[in-house]
């Protein structure tokens, strides 16, 4: 790792907007840490990319789990520059009073505790160091809403108020934002859209445009409400 490497840790790595994430920033000379529960998606990105960069199975509800993969980064790596909160999960789509307690727990574990998790056991190393910026994943959903999509709506929501408040604690030189990855054709998306999904481009096609834009962010985008282009 040479001292201007840029180190960029992301949750979810294995599929969709994660994974596409990750191979974008390796193809940009990035060093990566990601995490995600599929061990055979991650075996085959440490397969492709080698032991430079780091691929551990971590579930982000398990906050044990989580201390030890943000250890490893930072004794490994140092604090990464660029954290990019993406894991989550999205309802079975109902009306909310058919939503068992079971999968309205799941979503808001992974969506919102999850992020917090991440935060807890990252973030203080960023700031010993004085500078990072933290990305919370957020939605369209987060914005406004959706009959069906009630509990994922309320995570993401609550993703914007916890970054905003967030913002305001952290010291100068970091950054917390909330992006609004836009509309993409994900196995997420087709779990509400079905094969209307495919009327948009796929995560490839996302992380070609949204991996600069992340790349350039600054301490200057401390607070902003982020929408990729």
């Amino acid at each position: 790792m040479s001292d201007s490497q840029k180190i960029v840790m992301i949750t979810g790595c294995s599929r969709g907007l994660g994974r596409a994430a990750a191979e974008a920033f390796i193809e940009r000379g990035a060093l990566v840490a990601g995490c995600a529960r599929s061990e055979s998606a991650l075996r085959e990105l440490a397969e492709r990319h080698g032991d430079s960069h780091c691929f551990r199975g971590v579930d982000v509800t398990d906050e044990r789990a989580v201390a030890g993969f943000c250890d490893e980064i930072v004794t490994r790596f140092g604090a990464p520059d660029l954290v990019l909160n993406n894991a989550a999960l999205i309802n079975p789509s109902a009306p909310l009073w058919e939503i068992s307690a079971e999968d309205f727990d799941r979503v808001i574990d992974v969506n919102l505790k999850g992020v917090t998790n991440v935060i807890r056991h990252i973030l203080p190393p960023m700031i010993a160091r004085g500078s990072g910026v933290l990305v919370n994943f957020s939605s369209g959903w987060g914005r406004s809403t959706s009959p069906e999509v009630a509990p994922y709506c309320a995570t993401k929501w609550g993703i914007e108020g916890l970054t905003a408040a967030l913002a305001q604690e952290l010291p100068p030189g970091l950054a917390a934002v909330a992006l609004n990855p836009g509309i993409i054709d994900t196995d997420m998306l087709r779990s509400c859209f079905g094969d209307g999904a495919g009327s948009y481009g796929d995560a490839t096609d996302w992380a070609e445009r949204a991996v600069p834009f992340l790349d350039g962010l600054t301490a200057g985008d401390n607070g902003r409400a982020l929408t990729a282009p």
